[in-house]
């Protein structure tokens, strides 16, 4: 039973981007020392055929760049009815433009965007295959048809793939924040724990670069909206 009741956080953090998993060839070095996907040092395995795990460890951690610092923003608070990451994603955005959405534009927007990562992962076959990172995080905690089957509802509530998959279909950067007092710490600040989509900070082609949204995530399985 304990083993179940594990299984269930870790499943818990990968939904809500608290986690990431990937995979890697061997030898796999701890989760701890190693945070940048791009830097892990399996190049040459000449004579051995690589064998591959799956991993599983914290988005952030004592070696990372975004965890080296606390960072002071303002919390705006988003309402809690299931499509508070896309509430606070379309809210975020929003600002960065200076609109402002009233609730009805708010909760109509973020059920657009809900249904957009629908369409991306499960209407268009071919389109799926872009958002390879995003369709691990899904299938490693159901089957895609019974993902497909949830996100369709206005509570489901969005994590980790949904995340992947909007920074890239938004050209948006995006950065989730966990309070500092969530980390051991003792002060008001919040530090970032996942970055998506930063190459859209500068700008890619004839785009303009973006703003970075700023999402609070809270033990409280909950999105809020940093500014």
């Amino acid at each position: 039973m304990a083993g179940d009741s594990s299984n269930e956080a870790i499943l818990e953090q990968l939904r809500y981007g608290v986690a990431n998993f990937e995979i890697a060839s061997s030898p796999i070095p701890s989760v701890s020392s190693h945070c940048h996907r791009a830097s892990l040092p399996f190049a040459s395995l000449a004579s051995v055929a690589p064998r591959f795990f799956s991993r599983i460890g914290p988005s952030g951690g004592p070696g990372s760049p975004a965890m080296k610092k606390v960072e002071r923003y303002s919390v705006q608070k988003v309402t809690g009815d299931g499509r508070c990451l896309f509430r606070a994603l379309v809210k975020g955005m929003a600002l960065n433009k200076g609109m402002a959405l009233s609730p009805r534009e708010e909760r109509e927007s973020a059920d657009e965007l809900r249904m957009a990562v629908k369409e991306v992962i499960c209407d268009d076959d071919k389109g799926r295959r872009q958002y390879e990172e995003a369709l691990v995080a899904i299938t490693v905690e159901e089957p895609l048809r019974r993902y497909c089957q949830r996100i369709g509802r206005p509570d489901f509530w969005g994590g980790e793939a949904e995340l992947l998959v909007l920074s890239k279909l938004c050209s948006q950067p995006i950065v989730v924040y966990i309070p500092e007092n969530e980390h051991g710490g003792w002060g008001s600040g919040f530090i970032p724990i996942q970055e998506y989509g930063s190459k859209f900070r500068k700008g890619l082609k004839k785009e303009k670069p973006k703003k970075v949204v700023r999402l609070l995530y809270t033990g409280r399985n909950h999105y809020d909206l940093l500014v």
